[in-house]
Parts: C-alpha cells; structure tokens; sequence
C-alpha cells in the first residue's frame, strides 16, 4: 500500500458495539484486509479495539494478579504454557499434565481478545489467585489498575523479522486473509498493524523495564539458546522458585520438555480441533508453525531484511534495546 494513502475516519459498523462515537471520529487506514483504527499512537482493527476500550473502562486488577504481555507472534503460546507449567507444577505430573490435552491458549486467557463485549468480566473473575492473564497491549494501554496494583508483568519480545513472517503466517489461519507477503511487509514497516508499531511496543516495555523490577523483559531468541536458565529466571519472577531438591530431580529440564514445541505442536497437530478466541475460532495448529529462529531467510530477501532492520535501529536508537 502506498504510503500516501489518505487516512480517514473509521466508519460505524456496530452501533450496539463499545465505544461507537469515538471509533468513528479515530484516524484509520485502510489495508488489504480490514482497516487499521489508530488509537492513543497505536493501530488496531475494530474487532480489538472495540474490546480494548471495553476493558479499559471495566477491568479491576488485584494486585497479585500476573501479567503475560507480548506482541503478537513473538512467544505467547510458549509464555503461557512455561507459566502455567511452572505455577501450577505441584499439582500435576508429566503424565497427567493439562498441557497434553489443552492448549495453552485454554488455560491462560488473553484478556484484550477474548472479553466479550457485553462486558462478562467472569471468565477472570472466577479464576483462582494469583490469577496469571495474558495481553497483547501496549504498557500506555494497559487498564490503569494494573499499575496502581503494582501487578507482576512478564514481557517477551522477539526478533522484528522472524515477528513479521510468523505474524504474516498467522493472520492467514486466524483471519482468512491471504495478504501479498510484499503488501504485509510494508504495512508493517509503516508500523501499521495490529498492535503496532511493533518497536514502540517493544520499547514501552523495555524502558520501563529498566526503571521498575516489576517488568521481566525478556527475549524470545536468548530463552530458545538457554531455556533452562529462563525457565529458573521465569520461575523467580512469578514467586515459585525451584527448591534446591527440584533442581536435583531435574524438575527445570522436565518442565522445559512439557512445553517445548515438539511437545505442544504434536498435541495440538490436528487440522480440524480449535480454540475459541473471544469470538473467533482459530485452528489449534495455527499457533505452532516452526518457533525457529532465523526463519525470516525463507520468506523475506535480504533487501527486505536490512530495511527493516534500519528502521529498527532507527527507532530503537539510544534505548539499550537490540535486536
């Protein structure tokens, strides 16, 4: 899409929806697939934005509550079965485990997706504490009880390249939109996408990172070269760290094992089972692909690559964060 493309208001297509008058005076793009609305700096499309606004107005945190922040396609899935694995590691054996017959997206929800827009609030509120509830938004988005709470946030980012193929990938399953790899990509340099900018993303959350130990800011390539380190780093964060006698039995390493992506991908193989996302169904495989990385080299020329890295390093320029 050319960059020149004239934004324009975001017309109503839900009046009983959230927020209705105000999306409809918002900036928005149009693009190959829906339009893109921006919002407080970022841009989403009107089925999230209009449950984002939702839960800003109506979320109450607790303040042990967990939060699992990420980009979308940057290791969400991982996230979320490492933390239930671990939290939930007194409970269950190897062999009896949850994650070998339920996603993780089951078992930890994403509370910006899957709100539903009657405002029920009691698929979290009936959850035990500490309750552990992912999200894609940004910090500056986040329900502001999240920050008076003093909530836990645990942020993982991942390589800009490898985020665009795995999220050009994904929107196909998710969606159904067959978008020109080319098209997407420069949609995504443009920083208009769901979620995005995705490096405005990043740096909300490194920078606060850096100022507050409530933020654990980490990397989706240093926890695949080192998964037993983070698994222990992950496991202090979240306030159940392994005992001296669990890290003898070798408690880390099984852990590590449960929610590799071998283990998750071969439970979650099927074409035809899926989960309920807030009001899209998504095929369980969708979520696993090839969690490689580097795997940007089989979908994207090396022009592409060091474009985007460019405006990366552009915009991350003097923060601390790299890629």
């Amino acid at each position: 899409m050319s960059q020149a493309k004239e934004e324009r208001s975001a017309t109503n297509s839900s009046p009983e929806s959230h927020g209705t008058d105000l999306i409809s005076k918002l900036p928005m793009r149009e693009t190959p697939s829906e339009p893109q609305i921006l919002y407080k700096n970022f841009w989403f499309r009107r089925i999230f934005l209009e449950r984002i606004m939702l839960l800003e107005a109506t979320f109450k945190a607790r303040h042990d509550d967990i939060i699992l922040a990420t980009n979308p396609k940057c290791g969400t899935t991982w996230l979320k079965a490492l933390s239930f694995a671990i939290t939930n590691r007194s409970h269950y054996d190897s062999g009896n485990h949850p994650l070998l017959t339920r996603h993780p997206q089951e078992v930890i929800p994403t509370i910006d997706v899957e709100i539903p827009l009657n405002g029920d609030l009691n698929f979290i509120e009936k959850l035990p504490p500490p309750r552990i509830l992912a999200t894609h938004l940004p910090l500056s988005l986040l329900p502001e009880s999240i920050r008076i709470q003093g909530c836990r946030i645990v942020y993982i980012c991942r390589d800009p390249k490898d985020a665009f193929v795995s999220r050009w990938h994904f929107v196909s399953d998710f969606f159904g939109e067959k978008t020109d790899i080319n098209v997407a990509f420069n949609m995504f340099c443009e920083g208009v996408v769901d979620y995005g900018p995705y490096w405005d993303h990043c740096l909300e959350y490194w920078r606060e990172s850096v100022k507050s130990d409530r933020i654990l800011f980490l990397k989706y390539e240093e926890m695949m070269l080192e998964p037993v380190k983070f698994v222990k780093v992950l496991a202090s964060f979240l306030g159940a760290p392994f005992t001296g006698e669990e890290e003898d039995a070798g408690v880390p390493e099984e852990l590590v094992r449960l929610c590799s992506f071998k283990t998750l991908s071969g439970v979650n193989s099927s074409q035809t089972e899926v989960v309920q996302r807030g009001s899209v169904v998504v095929k369980k495989s969708a979520y696993f692909r090839r969690g490689k990385v580097g795997d940007w080299v089989n979908h994207i020329s090396e022009e592409m690559a060091r474009k985007l890295d460019d405006i990366v390093q552009e915009k991350l320029k003097g923060s601390g964060l790299v890629f």
